[in-house]
């Protein structure tokens, strides 16, 4: 990749014959190989060096359907907080490969059986690793539930899934429930950024994706993301993305 991307998911990869070298945030991590690695993309990351004539698969779940899956506590903690999250020591290559080869045929067909069986062999697999990794970072198995990224998270889903309408603190803190002073130190304390600035991000995140795939006009974009204006639309897509709305799909169009 010649340029750091992002988009609004959950990101696995995994390293097949090949070792990956990443940056994120301008951080250097190395997927070994056989390897898998996961993250929320919604991170800057750029794929930077590769073994040469080697493969490598990855895939994509949507944030909506991660959050869904609630993951372990440490898990669910470590990506959303933009942190990648590798296995030290691949266990099972081969098996891996073809679980992704599985994947890829299940999901390109239209068939709802097909996918919701390939979804429920992702998260098993997701489950597998988040306890692999735990092991792997303390030498016992992680409690199965921290009550502070829980709820964190369940803030987190709540955003994900309204953010298109003009959300308060007082109704995200409501779906937990919290009080909005405790919700929103609760918030920044384990995701390690604040309740506007992830509803900011998850508004950013569908405008681009809008921008990128579809046709639609630039207001009805500012609409469909949840910005309360155009013009406000406008100005904070160009602070964020250093490009206004209309260069931002131009771009990604070419």
């Amino acid at each position: 990749m010649r340029h750091a991307h992002r988009h609004d998911d959950i990101e696995i990869n995994f390293a097949g014959d090949s070792e990956l070298v990443y940056l994120f945030r301008g951080r250097r991590t190395v997927l070994r190989r056989g390897g898998i690695a996961a993250f929320w993309a919604a991170i800057p990351h750029q794929l930077i060096a590769a073994t040469p004539n080697s493969t490598m698969r990855w895939l994509t779940v949507p944030r909506s359907i991660f959050l869904r899956w609630r993951m372990p506590g440490p898990l669910m903690k470590t990506l959303l907080q933009g942190l990648p999250l590798s296995e030290r020591t691949p266990e099972q290559p081969d098996a891996d490969q073809a679980l992704f080869n599985r994947w890829s045929e299940d999901l390109s067909y239209p068939d709802e059986e097909l996918r919701r069986i390939a979804l429920l062999e992702i998260e098993a697999r997701l489950r597998r690793f988040a306890l692999a990794a735990a092991h792997e970072s303390h030498g016992a198995h992680a409690p199965a539930r921290d009550v502070a990224v829980e709820r964190a998270a369940q803030m987190a889903h709540f955003m994900t899934v309204h953010f298109r309408e003009p959300l308060t603190v007082e109704q995200v803190a409501a779906a937990v429930p919290l009080h909005p002073r405790y919700a929103m130190r609760l918030f920044k304390d384990v995701i390690g950024t604040t309740l506007h600035a992830y509803l900011a991000e998850c508004r950013m995140a569908e405008a681009r994706r809008l921008l990128m795939t579809t046709e639609m006009p630039i207001a009805e974009v500012a609409t469909a993301a949840g910005f309360g204006s155009q013009s406000r639309f406008y100005s904070r897509f160009t602070a964020a993305n250093a490009v206004p709305p209309a260069k931002y799909r131009l771009l990604h169009r070419t």
